[in-house]
């Protein structure tokens, strides 16, 4: 049976496209996930939402539990995981409002826990494979969605992710463009990591709020524009969702 995980970033933590919500409290091996798991369906396709950042984004980046969080959505028998997040452009063609559907990531964090194999048994060493961690099928499917709505959707593109909770300076903001990364956020590793190895398909839908530090004729990020551009944006996130979903299988 297909069940959905859709992990919701800031500004969308509690999207109204269930049908008959339940809210589920969970426990894990790992501690609790960052907020009850909002259990519905839609289009008779289940569904389960988690709330990044706690119901009321009162969890920091740094600190959330992103073991809790994608073993607790594995409790909860989802086959696949939706994340979507707000991110910062490096790219000057990828404009505020812009959806992009990424497909690498560079892991830029220090202080998370980045995976559920602290000791290997003898004999089974766990290195997992992570060459396109994105589900390209996953990918193709949001892609070819949001095409046929009619949004600004860039079809590839590499995520870095920063600790946080602090912004870029300008440097790292350049560095960051020079190595090749073309959107910035604070959430997706190591969440897209943890998934993989429960060999979970996952992919993201970012969403561009901002141009992080680098783009001197702009004003630098601050956390007030960020959620006044997705909350102008964020509808176009829910239709894609909601059009999305029944397509998986």
């Amino acid at each position: 049976m297909i069940t959905i995980g859709i992990i919701g970033g800031s500004g969308l933590e509690n999207p109204d496209i269930l049908k008959s919500p339940e809210e589920k409290h969970s426990n894990t091996p790992y501690g609790a996930p960052s907020s009850p798991l909002l259990c519905g369906s839609v289009n008779n396709t289940n569904i389960v939402i988690l709330s990044r950042h706690g119901l009321n984004h009162t969890i920091p980046p740094s600190r959330v539990n992103n073991r809790a969080n994608i073993f607790a959505l594995r409790q909860a028998g989802c086959t696949h995981i939706i994340s979507t997040t707000a991110c910062g452009s490096l790219r000057e063609e990828i404009q505020r409002g812009d959806l992009v559907i990424p497909d690498q990531f560079i892991d830029f964090t220090r202080h998370r826990k980045i995976t559920f194999f602290e000791e290997f048994e003898p004999g089974n060493m766990r290195h997992t494979q992570m060459a396109d961690p994105f589900d390209v099928n996953l990918r193709n499917l949001i892609i070819g969605t949001a095409n046929r709505l009619g949004l600004k959707v860039h079809e590839t593109g590499t995520v870095i992710t920063i600790e946080g909770p602090r912004f870029s300076t300008r440097a790292e903001s350049n560095l960051f463009r020079m190595w090749g990364a073309d959107i910035i956020n604070m959430s997706i590793s190591p969440e897209v990591i943890l998934a993989n190895e429960l060999k979970i398909p996952y992919a993201t839908i970012a969403m561009s709020t901002d141009y992080d530090s680098w783009k001197v004729d702009e004003k630098p990020v601050t956390w007030e524009e960020v959620l006044k551009v997705f909350d102008e944006n964020v509808h176009n996130v829910l239709h894609l969702l909601h059009e999305l979903i029944p397509l998986i299988g």
